[in-house]
């Protein structure tokens, strides 16, 4: 008996063994992590559903990446620092090679994951968001923050009041204040905007917000004593469409509040009603509504009731998704030209990213023109592009309402030097020499 008991225990450990990478041998493994519950899942829901009907659509339509299926699991945050490393350690090691990127979508985990991914040699794509400093490639070899940093976004919002204002010169003795999510994310574009108003000549105060940000009358009772100019809001999930009913209840002016790119989704400003009427913010580039992917998606994926958007399809944050896939997808293909049509390791897809060159061309071929600008990463370059436009709700709708900015480089090149600088001593790294990488 004792023989047959360890004989049937011999087999049922080895089944997994002989089952699985048959199954997944020719299977691209991309985590998701997500947060679908609590203050943050009005934002993290449409996020996440672009992202996972990017990826079905390329399974559905063309067979996967190259022949090879993408197979992806989520796991539920909560926006919380620490179920974000739970979630990593879980699923970095699934798949025939491992998890090919994360995408946090979270500041604070990207913070917490910086310095485990380079032991395990796994990129983190934090598009827009993450630390700004990791544009730095030398110094934050797996780190991507594409599109744009939250500097970028200060940057940019200071460039748009200078506009509205009539110049750069009467910025000078104006007040402008950032209301902040008290977390690492919030904090980040306050070096920047120091910066700026050391430069241009206005007074910059701070605000924080608590976690998860629905008490804030004491804040806004300080700005209707204030007074200022302009309030920059860097919140999220509940706290943005609480900020735009605090503003309304002191007589704040919306149109004077400017929002960061993840304060200006739907769901940002239709809990507010007609109070959000004017409310201005930043874009990520893009904007709601359906370009040519939402055809593709709409035959391939709609149709077949494969999709998990559902009234959030074309939505700002549904069409952020969507565009994080695809510079994802994107580097896993790039790698494939040098390393062949087969999953990819992590290490591979960071080659991939760092020799990605999304040109206009091949932006109109994935259907994302008017979406997406050229973006091109190199070792040097993490961060690929950095312009950003500015968009207001009208109380129905978002209409944008400039050209692009670009951020001003002799602004913020010396802020990454100085501030990855003082990581990589802080850490003990030694940077790469990018004129050696190939």
């Amino acid at each position: 008996m004792r023989k047959l008991t360890l004989a049937l225990a011999a087999l049922a450990l080895a089944a997994p063994a002989v089952t699985e990478p048959a199954l997944a041998q020719n299977e691209q493994f991309i985590p998701a992590l997500v947060y679908r519950t609590g203050p943050y899942a009005p934002n993290g829901i449409p996020f996440a559903n672009g992202v996972a009907d990017y990826w079905t659509l390329l399974n559905e339509r063309d067979g996967g990446i190259n022949g090879v299926k993408i197979v992806f699991e989520e796991c539920e945050t909560g926006y919380a620092t620490d179920k974000g490393v739970e979630c990593y350690e879980r699923l970095k090691g699934k798949g025939p090679t491992g998890a090919a990127y994360f995408s946090p979508l979270s500041t604070g985990i990207t913070f917490a994951l910086t310095d485990k991914v380079p032991g395990d040699k796994i990129p983190l794509l934090t598009m827009g968001y993450g630390r700004s400093e990791s544009r730095n490639g030398a110094v934050f070899p797996w780190n991507f923050i594409a599109v744009g940093s939250y500097w970028t976004a200060a940057d940019v919002a200071i460039q748009h009041i200078a506009k509205e204002l009539g110049g750069f010169d009467k910025l000078k003795g104006k007040k402008i204040s950032l209301v902040y999510h008290d977390s690492p994310y919030g904090k980040e574009p306050i070096a920047a905007l120091e910066a700026r108003a050391k430069l241009n000549g206005f007074d910059f105060k701070a605000i924080p917000v608590t976690h998860p940000g629905v008490e804030q009358k004491s804040q806004w009772l300080a700005i209707r004593q204030d007074r200022p100019d302009y309030v920059l809001l860097w919140g999220w999930g509940v706290m943005n469409s609480t900020s735009i009913k605090e503003a309304a209840a002191v007589g704040f002016p919306r149109e004077k509040v400017i929002g960061v790119w993840w304060s200006g989704a739907e769901p940002d400003v239709t809990p507010a009603g007609e109070q959000s009427a004017g409310y201005k913010a930043l874009m990520l580039q893009h904007g709601p509504g359906k370009f040519a992917v939402h055809a593709d998606l709409e035959k391939n994926v709609v149709s077949k009731g494969k999709a998990a958007a559902k009234e959030d399809f074309a939505q700002v944050l549904y069409n952020r998704g969507l565009i994080n896939s695809m510079i994802g997808t994107e580097a896993i293909r790039t790698a494939m030209k040098k390393y062949g049509n087969k999953p990819m390791t992590g290490e591979q897809v960071r080659w991939g990213f760092e020799n990605l060159n999304l040109t206009a061309a091949r932006i109109k071929e994935l259907g994302f023109e008017g979406m997406l600008q050229p973006l091109r990463f190199s070792c040097e370059d993490h961060q690929g592009a950095d312009v950003a436009r500015m968009q207001q709700w009208d109380g129905k709708a978002w209409k944008t309402i400039s050209d692009y900015y670009k951020a001003d480089d002799s602004i913020l090149a010396p802020l990454v030097k100085e501030n990855a600088a003082k990581y990589a001593t802080e850490k003990k790294i030694t940077a790469r020499d990018c004129s050696k990488e190939s």
